[in-house]
């Protein structure tokens, strides 16, 4: 279960994280930092500079000093996001939220979890158990926890695996139609969020 309260789609910068950074072509570190931002709500206040970016890349040529000088702009941004609590190992992440499965779907390598969606966190229980006992141990173990007052805005009852990079979400028989249909919407509005509150979520 995640009941670790964490920033939206973000865990500060850790070693192998800047690491990773150094050993990046420059077009590939513009491409990834361009493809975190887009999806996340401060793609505006960095568009106009990606654009320059890309051009002075273009300009660049075999002119290694500009491309350097491009380079240690990016890798500045990239930091700076990690210390506001970004994880831009998320960019190379993508959530699937992809139909309804049955138990039949355990041979394909899924597994069950539920998803209980707060406020403040998303909070998940997986496990071999069915999905109401899965609800009703998360439940019960949230009650354990709580020091206020909880409020729990939706419910899901879903089928999940790892496949790659891509974190693979489907309906249970115990999802709804409607409730599934709200998830995928979040999931649209929120995919960074919701990868990295399920980052623990193993396959």
């Amino acid at each position: 279960m995640n009941t670790k309260k964490e920033a939206a789609g973000a865990k500060p910068a850790r070693l192998k994280d800047l690491f990773s950074d150094r050993f990046l072509d420059t077009w590939k570190l513009l491409s990834e930092t361009t493809q975190f931002l887009s999806r996340t709500r401060v793609f505006h206040q960095y568009e106009e500079e990606l654009r320059r970016w890309r051009h002075e890349l273009q300009s660049a040529g075999k002119n290694t000093s500009a491309e350097k000088q491009v380079r240690g702009e990016i890798t500045e941004v990239r930091k700076s996001l990690r210390q506001m609590g970004y994880d831009l190992a998320l960019a190379r992440q993508q959530l699937v939220i992809d139909g309804f499965r049955n138990d039949a779907s355990q041979k394909e390598g899924f597994r069950r979890v539920v998803l209980f969606f707060a406020d403040d966190n998303i909070y998940w229980l997986a496990g071999d158990d069915n999905h109401v006992t899965l609800s009703e141990m998360l439940e019960r173990e949230l009650e354990s926890l709580r020091t206020r007052n909880l409020q729990i805005r939706s419910k899901h009852y879903l089928w999940y695996k790892r496949r790659g990079n891509d974190l693979v979400l489907s309906g249970s028989d115990t999802e709804t139609k409607e409730d599934f249909e709200r998830l995928k919407a979040m999931g649209d509005a929120n995919s960074l969020v919701i990868l990295s509150k399920l980052k623990g979520l193993k396959g």
